[in-house]
């Protein structure tokens, strides 16, 4: 079972990308003065950024190779997004989508062998579902 605060504060953290994307399909540029494409993108760096931390301390579980592979493998999110997310926001966005991709299939390789807890992915996949439906709308707004 997930626990509830953690689910709670994952839901919440899904509010700038839904917001962003609502007002953008909305049309009503007053809500954020035209800038919820650079508001959604900025965050999903940071998000992408964030999830680069929460593999590392999973990666702090783990010992000798593995530990080197995880930890290794932990900042490539944090990577993508500082490399990627460069140019025009439409293109920005766009990137940050195969990197929210590479997250997903870092969080399973992480639960696969056990460093993540065992509701990891039933936390993940719903949310990344939202994060890339709301990023689509993101690069055409």
């Amino acid at each position: 079972m997930i626990p509830r605060s953690a689910l709670y504060l994952a839901l919440a953290g899904l509010i700038p990308f839904v917001v962003c994307a609502a007002v953008g399909l909305s049309g009503n540029q007053v809500i954020l003065r035209g800038a919820e494409d650079v508001i959604m993108l900025r965050y999903g760096i940071i998000i992408l950024a964030f999830m680069s931390g929460v593999l590392w301390g999973f990666a702090c579980n783990a010992a000798g190779r593995m530990a080197a592979v995880a930890y290794g493998l932990s900042v490539l999110p944090a990577l993508w997004a500082f490399f990627t997310t460069v140019g025009p926001t439409p293109q920005a966005l766009a990137a940050l989508i195969p990197g929210y991709y590479g997250l997903l299939a870092l969080d399973f390789y992480f639960w696969r062998v056990g460093l993540a807890p065992p509701w990891w992915m039933r936390l993940r996949l719903p949310l990344t579902a939202v994060v890339m439906v709301t990023l689509g709308i993101g690069i055409y707004m």
